[in-house]
């Protein structure tokens, strides 16, 4: 990893509030966030871990931080994130990803919502943390992460996530809970466009949705504005058809829901091996034009916050297993993982996959300890700033 892109990142962390007394400070704040974040890319997933593998390569870190103190102790990193101010944090993160100018014209941003299962306390009578995160999927990057207390807040949560982004260009897509005229209105302000997805959380919205393309059914379809697209797809012995349509937004929608300009319908078919098909349909509106072939990508896109953020977190960086449960330490360690992935998937230097890239790079940053002051030309992991 480049230090000098790494310095720029904690720039960004200088003016985090430390929430201990004058006498308790011990360890820099900043060198306890460059700790965790280095030992979060290499493996570490707990604060003992970030311990252990801090000491191990002590020698590489006296280089360009303070560490007075040495490295802290895991009760320490544990206490100290655990009194943090989450959104100052979170602030903090969105600081750096402004500063990296990204383009994201024509680019999807899933928005999605995940609940970290272990980090409940019984004992406290504390629920496991919710986050809704932003996926951008075309760079593998995190634009930010809002902490909630349960998935029933996580509509407010949404729009506080937005608030801050820069979108401007870009095709924010979200689940059926967030078609929201708030919401919708928030992004339009962003100078972004949204593909979201209608369910009977708007029930006069849903149910007048199917209406319409009931109406074009009855003339099969064969409106002029109508577009349509048809693709199958076999994967994991399973055959699947997806047709979607989109027409133009009837003009008493577009009144009431800001931005509109699109209605569509997904119609799905599943033939399972050796099992009976089975068929859905799900409906959603859009900002963008009517193209059809645009809202079939936006909308398999939208599920790369699952594949690409969600699913990696619980299996490579044991997300969903971590027992970090004290005050804001889940909410901080769960955006720490998102920068360490994002890091490691805007990475070209190492051909693996993210689970190899932080073995390797773990490896070769002992490599570089000691007395050879040389950084291997593989551990060349660029913060995406750099």
């Amino acid at each position: 990893m480049r230090t000098n892109g790494f310095f720029e990142f904690l720039a960004h962390f200088v003016d985090l509030t430390d929430p201990r007394e004058d006498r308790g400070r011990n360890h820099s704040l900043i060198d306890m966030v460059a700790l965790a974040l280095y030992g979060t890319i290499c493996g570490a997933d707990s604060c003992a871990d970030i311990e252990r593998f801090c000491k191990a390569h002590i020698e590489w870190f006296e280089r360009f931080l303070e560490l007075k103190h040495g490295v802290p102790s895991h009760d320490t990193f544990g206490r100290v994130f655990s009194r943090l101010d989450t959104e100052e944090f979170s602030g903090c993160i969105t600081a750096w990803t402004k500063e990296l100018d990204l383009k994201l014209e024509k680019c999807c941003v899933a928005i999605d919502g995940k609940t970290l299962r272990r980090s409940h306390d019984a004992d406290e009578g504390k629920p496991p943390l919710h986050v809704v995160s932003a996926w951008e999927n075309e760079l593998k990057i995190c634009l930010g992460q809002v902490g909630v207390d349960a998935k029933s807040n996580e509509i407010p949560a949404v729009q506080e996530l937005i608030e801050p982004l820069q979108l401007e260009g870009a095709v924010v897509t979200m689940d059926a809970m967030h078609c929201q005229k708030k919401t919708l209105r928030m992004i339009g302000g962003r100078k972004a466009d949204y593909v979201v997805q209608v369910k009977e959380y708007q029930p006069k919205l849903h149910a007048r949705l199917y209406d319409e393309f009931e109406r074009l059914a009855e003339n099969n379809f064969e409106a002029s504005r109508l577009r349509q697209h048809s693709k199958t797809e076999t994967s994991h012995g399973r055959r699947e058809t997806r047709t979607c349509m989109v027409h133009p937004a009837p003009a008493d929608l577009k009144k009431l829901w800001p931005g509109l300009q699109t209605i569509g319908i997904i119609h799905r078919v599943r033939e399972p091996k050796d099992r009976t098909e089975n068929s859905e349909c799900t409906v959603f509106i859009s900002s963008l034009t009517t193209k059809v072939r645009a809202h079939v990508k936006y909308l398999r896109e939208h599920w790369g916050v699952e594949n690409e953020l969600h699913y990696t977190l619980d299996v490579t960086f044991t997300q969903d297993a971590s027992r970090i449960r004290t005050g804001n330490g889940p909410e901080i360690s769960a955006a720490l993982r998102c920068v360490a992935l994002s890091i490691l998937k805007s990475d070209t230097t190492i051909k693996d996959n993210v689970r190899g890239k932080r073995l390797i790079t773990g490896v070769e940053l002992r490599q570089t300890s000691g007395h050879d002051r040389r950084v291997s030309g593989r551990l060349n992991m660029r913060l995406p700033c750099c």
